[in-house]
């Protein structure tokens, strides 16, 4: 983790240098723009074709990928990507947020407020779990980002619905503050960090959720994509309830 590297970054986004380069050609968000030249400054790097798919960036660690949603989208590219490279995704998550309304006529600004939510490492778990089958790829490569950010919301479009019926706030973008973690889960040691120390031998997703401080069917959600990434064996049941392992080949 370097911040100086990442306020480096951040300032060069929001002076608009990225803009001017043609980098934002893609519409891409600021949280992404900001990541993708911290983990690469050198925009000759950035926006590359790889298999008939753009990578983020193609450099001397492979290529790296910034996601900020909706891993769905990334099953076609880590099929072409994970053959030919190593591949990083990287993940951003919002630790602590400050939330700000704008107007999308006048651009002007609500008050201020911070949201009470805050947001952990595991959140990225739902994601993952939509590309499981490629987390245990020899190519492949994970680094969950934690950052503070200001999020700017906008009313949403009220021309169509049905009378009576409303939507919250959009999110139109983020803006990251500072970078407060970096967890990188390169081999698969690594995926301990999410494990608890007092597991019984054998355990259950409510073992694994109250020793986490997470809900049960959220610890569901963790074994899920913990198994398939060869983290923790499914080993049998208990009652109605499935009965996990760790690997014991590979974890302590």
């Amino acid at each position: 983790m370097d911040r100086q590297r990442f306020y480096e970054a951040r300032s060069k986004v929001l002076n608009g240098e990225h803009v001017r380069a043609g980098i934002g050609t893609y519409g891409e968000k600021t949280v992404h723009a900001v990541l993708k030249n911290y983990f690469e400054p050198y925009a000759d790097s950035h926006e590359s074709r790889v298999g008939g798919f753009v990578a983020d960036i193609v450099g001397e660690d492979g290529i790296i990928e910034i996601q900020t949603g909706d891993f769905a989208r990334l099953r076609k590219k880590l099929e072409a990507f994970l053959a030919v490279s190593r591949v990083t995704v990287v993940y951003p998550i919002a630790r602590q947020k400050w939330i700000i309304s704008i107007d999308p006529e006048t651009g002007e600004q609500g008050r201020k407020r911070k949201s009470p939510a805050k947001g952990k490492p595991w959140d990225a778990f739902p994601e993952l779990y939509k590309i499981k089958q490629f987390l245990n790829h020899e190519n492949f490569r994970l680094c969950i980002v934690m950052l503070d950010v200001e999020e700017y919301r906008r009313p949403p479009e009220t021309e169509g619905l049905k009378r009576g019926r409303r939507r919250g706030y959009v999110r139109y973008d983020r803006i990251p503050l500072e970078l407060v973690d970096e967890i990188h889960i390169y081999c698969l040691q690594d995926w301990e960090y999410f494990i608890p120390k007092e597991l019984p031998e054998e355990f259950t997703s409510a073992d694994f959720g109250s020793l986490s401080g997470v809900g049960r069917n959220y610890a569901s959600y963790m074994l899920n994509v913990l198994t398939a990434a060869g983290a923790v064996d499914r080993v049998g049941k208990r009652g109605n309830s499935f009965l996990y392992r760790l690997s014991l080949d590979n974890l302590i």
